[in-house]
């Protein structure tokens, strides 16, 4: 979006459509062997990260008429930077 300068429906449909190709040979990658373990062992966290992901998309998608792309742009690299600072600082 920033790169190309697209507006946030193109780049947030074109981010799905890149990822989901590395996804589907992850998820038949992993459920091959005992990876996906994990998850059963963490049932509760696993549900939890998964509504939570759909909650924020859902949200998402409604708030991105409302906003203008002035507004959401400088908050998502906001979002970008906190996260990159965070993970730097991470040991």
């Amino acid at each position: 979006m920033l790169l190309f300068g697209e507006d946030f429906r193109t780049a947030g449909s074109l981010s799905l459509l890149v990822s989901l190709p590395t996804m589907l040979v992850a998820f038949a990658r992993y459920s091959r062997d005992s990876s996906f373990a994990v998850l059963g062992a963490n049932l509760r966290f696993t549900l939890v990260m998964a509504a939570g992901s759909v909650a924020g998309a859902v949200l998402g998608g409604l708030l991105l008429g409302v906003f203008p792309d002035a507004v959401l742009i400088p908050a998502l690299a906001l979002i970008l930077l906190v996260s990159a600072v965070k993970l730097a600082r991470h040991e």
